[in-house]
């Protein structure tokens, strides 16, 4: 699976709007390595109506790290007492904004892009950030689901000017161990709000098709030893059904279908079916690839977020992965899109003067590790 951009120009307009399409889309690798090596850019832009404008995110510009979160404790509101972690790594990050004016004066500017956060098999720390004068208010914004944004403003950058808006993050990721002890784990009788997210539709995971329903219905009536098991047949059923291939983004049940996906329709079909069995299910996002994980639960209804890796070797409750965990969750709510999306995209909006559009360029890169 590689990034890719989609860009759609609405109609002409003096509102400059710019928005990188998420991993889930393809066939730009060579533009994702470059990402991971130092930049991305982005140099196609979107015309959107006056009336598509957002307010910018109150608060005043950050000054140290006030604007953001204490992640210390993060990990431990994602409940997962039946795994343990072993064999960490770190890494340095630098995640931010470079703005090329393009030779026009540009205002109004709001931008934001995703930072990782903490979970239980990841520690996220800020270990230093730059932030241009011109920025006059920044923020951390968490979206439900699992995703974190910065969201910033500048009034005015006058055309020659490059300012940039940088965090440096020390990622630390550890390997995630499986339970020892499976057979009391219970599918969740009565889910909260926060899990019944993961049990509807989302994009591009079509949980209620007929054929997901269906194959839902068929591995249940296999009958199985405990919900671990069931599980486990629906991991090893999706595997058997769709074969890895690189392709173009497609849903849950025309992967089925075709009988073909990447680590991104294998994702989705096993989430679709986990779903379409009561299973709550999600997206995890890495760079350059996906992975699952699913929710059970014990008689006390103390719940975990167990892993599995859908394409590639056969991991099953575990996860021998370093690359950092950039978001999890498939259905997010922006308030700068209409629509829900499945990845939290960078996104970048201004009023340019004059014809040029500028080229904001999203930077994620290793600086170590």
């Amino acid at each position: 699976m590689s990034f890719r951009s989609k860009w759609q120009v609405l109609q002409p307009a003096s509102l400059c709007d710019l928005t990188k399409r998420p991993v889930t889309h393809r066939r730009d690798v060579l533009r994702y390595a470059a990402s991971l090596c130092g930049i991305s850019a982005l140099a196609t832009t979107t015309t959107l109506l006056a009336d598509d404008r957002r307010a910018a995110v109150p608060g005043k510009s950050g000054d140290g790290n006030s604007n953001l979160p204490n992640d210390e404790a993060a990990a431990t509101t994602d409940a997962a007492w039946r795994l343990s972690y072993d064999s960490p790594q770190k890494q340095t990050w630098r995640i931010g904004l470079r703005l090329d004016t393009n030779g026009v004066a540009c205002n109004n500017i709001l931008a934001t892009f995703p930072i990782p956060m903490s979970w239980p098999e990841q520690a996220v720390r800020v270990v230093g950030q730059e932030i241009d004068d011109r920025v006059d208010r920044w923020s951390v914004r968490d979206l439900p689901g699992g995703a974190r944004q910065v969201v910033l403003t500048m009034p005015r950058v006058l055309a020659g000017a490059t300012p940039e808006v940088m965090l440096e993050l020390e990622v630390i990721r550890s390997r995630i161990v499986g339970p020892e002890s499976t057979s009391d784990l219970m599918i969740p009788v009565s889910p909260d709000s926060k899990l019944k997210i993961f049990l509807g539709t989302s994009p591009y995971i079509d949980s209620t098709d007929s054929r997901i329903r269906n194959a839902a219905r068929d591995i249940a009536e296999q009958g199985h030893a405990d919900p671990w098991s069931h599980v486990e047949a629906i991991y090893d059923w999706v595997r058997e059904k769709v074969k890895y291939v690189e392709g173009d983004i497609k849903s849950a049940s025309q992967a089925l279908r075709d009988g073909e996906g990447d680590c991104e329709e294998l994702t989705s079909l096993f989430i679709a079916v986990c779903r379409a069995s009561k299973i709550p299910a999600r997206m995890v996002w890495i760079p350059d690839h996906c992975y699952p994980e699913f929710y059970l639960e014990d008689a006390k209804e103390s719940g975990t977020w167990f892993p599995c890796q859908a394409a590639g070797t056969r991991q099953f409750g575990s996860m021998d992965e370093y690359r950092p965990v950039l978001q999890k969750g498939d259905r997010f709510k922006v308030p700068e899109k209409r629509q829900t999306v499945r990845y939290v995209a960078e996104f970048f909006q201004c009023v340019p003067v004059g014809k040029r559009q500028p080229r904001p360029v999203f930077v994620r890169e290793v600086l170590e590790g």
